[in-house]
């Protein structure tokens, strides 16, 4: 037998690729959204008043980024984008009552997709993947 692949920058990219296509399948299929817009849906409805710039931050993407991903969502009908009230060039964001609903539809799906997560990885593999995730995610490296 084979010994398992031992590339773990490779092996998280390929996972993360395949988890990333069927959480956006599952996503696009209850709520027509994907998991980039529904991270951003989720940090707006998370943090009334954030800002794109604050946004850019919580989702760990470039501004540039960040102003296609919101025009997307507003043209779409998801997101307002309303003036910062002390700053003059900052756009406030705000979920319209279409971007509450694409979230409300796209959480059972969700709960469904980590449930999934969970019993393939069982309590113990869950619990030690999230905390590395979360390290490696968040803490510096």
């Amino acid at each position: 037998m084979p010994e398992p692949d031992q590339r773990l920058f490779f092996l998280l990219q390929r996972a993360a690729h395949r988890l990333r296509l069927d959480a956006d399948r599952r996503c696009l299929a209850a709520a027509g959204v994907t998991t980039a817009q529904i991270g951003a849906l989720f940090a707006v409805d998370e943090r009334p008043g954030l800002t794109q710039r604050q946004l850019a931050g919580v989702l760990g993407l470039r501004e540039s980024a960040v102003t296609a991903l919101v025009a997307r969502l507003a043209a779409a009908g998801l997101l307002a984008r309303g003036a910062h009230p002390s700053e003059h060039r900052a756009v406030v964001l705000e979920l319209t009552d279409t971007g509450r609903e694409a979230l409300c539809a796209a959480r059972p799906e969700i709960d469904r997709f980590n449930a999934e997560l969970h019993a393939r990885l069982g309590e113990r593999g869950f619990a030690q993947t999230l905390t590395a995730l979360h390290a490696l995610a968040y803490d510096d490296v």
